[in-house]
């Protein structure tokens, strides 16, 4: 211990300096340590994540669609077949992780991960994941969608200084919001279907497409249909009565692969032909790949609002 006492006052000085050096130095260890490091709250609590994380895995698709449109690269995505927009990770450059439900731990531990991400369809292995590496749950929120996933976005901006260019897509995304609420407050009312090995079930406010409602703003034609993650079934006569303006559809089958007849082809008949919607032409096919597989992520986002943009005749093809 430096004695003061015995030092002159000159001396005594440089000894203080070189004890404030000494602590500032320490202090300045500790900063450096927190500032590589970031707190994230998501939807299963708390987790501890390196800034700039080297080796990101991924099984939410929504965040793979954030992450591309920020130029952030993963290390390892779900072996699923990809929308156009994503089909590169499809490669063997990239490390193929499990199912969009089920992990392959062997391939996830074996890839020192640095940062798992996991939503929805892989939430539920969260606790299993969490004890190989960092991992989050960016799980959106369907009766907030926009927002939720924007926050989501700022989430993944933060972890990879990236967030002036997600404050900036999120910018975009809200004006094309914006163009498409005016057009579909005066377009009538709409009614979302999606349909599954012939089968058809309808989708209202709050559920998984139900931002197209929420946030878009097409007047639901039925307000009490139930909030199912594969909705509510229903029959061509149901649609006839319901008498939409506007019929929105979603392909599963076309969606995860399957070779079935093409969701306008079941509803292309005697019924549903009497709809306001199929006598004028509107009816909205929209791109299964980012609606039911990818459903949220800047960049899908993106697309999708131009592309119903682009049926109410707002947005050209080129926008897209």
């Amino acid at each position: 211990m430096i004695k003061l006492r015995s030092l002159n006052s000159r001396q005594a000085a440089v000894a203080m300096l070189a004890i404030l050096v000494l602590l500032v130095s320490g202090l300045g260890i500790v900063s450096a340590q927190d500032a590589d490091e970031i707190t994230i709250t998501h939807a299963q609590g708390e987790t501890v994540v390196p800034l700039n994380p080297e080796t990101v895995l991924t099984f939410d698709l929504a965040s793979l669609s954030t992450l591309h449109a920020l130029g952030v690269e993963v290390a390892g995505v779900p072996d699923f077949a990809l929308p156009e927009t994503l089909e590169q990770y499809a490669s063997d450059d990239y490390l193929k992780i499990g199912s969009l439900f089920e992990p392959d731990y062997e391939a996830v531990a074996a890839a020192d991960a640095d940062l798992i991400i996991v939503a929805a369809r892989s939430a539920a292995v969260y606790p299993e994941l969490s004890a190989i590496a960092p991992t989050i749950d960016l799980t959106a929120d369907n009766s907030d969608f926009l927002a939720s996933n924007f926050h989501n976005a700022e989430i993944l901006g933060q972890i990879f200084g990236k967030e002036e260019e997600a404050a900036a897509l999120i910018e975009e995304i809200t004006a094309s919001v914006e163009v498409v609420q005016e057009a579909a407050a005066e377009a009538g009312t709409a009614l979302i279907v999606m349909v599954n090995g012939g089968e058809v079930t309808a989708y209202g406010t709050g559920s998984r497409f139900g931002w197209i409602h929420d946030e878009l703003g097409f007047t639901p034609v039925i307000e009490d249909i139930e909030e199912a993650t594969h909705g509510e079934a229903i029959s061509f006569e149901f649609i006839l009565e319901a008498n939409p303006d506007w019929l929105i559809v979603i392909d599963r089958d076309v969606a995860v692969g399957e070779d079935s007849e093409a969701a306008v082809n079941v509803l292309d008949n005697e019924l549903v032909a009497q709809t306001t919607a199929w006598q004028n032409e509107q009816v909205i096919n929209l791109t299964p790949s980012n609606w039911y597989i990818v459903m949220g992520g800047l960049g899908a986002i993106q697309e999708m609002v131009d592309e119903v943009g682009i049926a109410l005749g707002v947005v050209t093809e080129e926008a897209e």
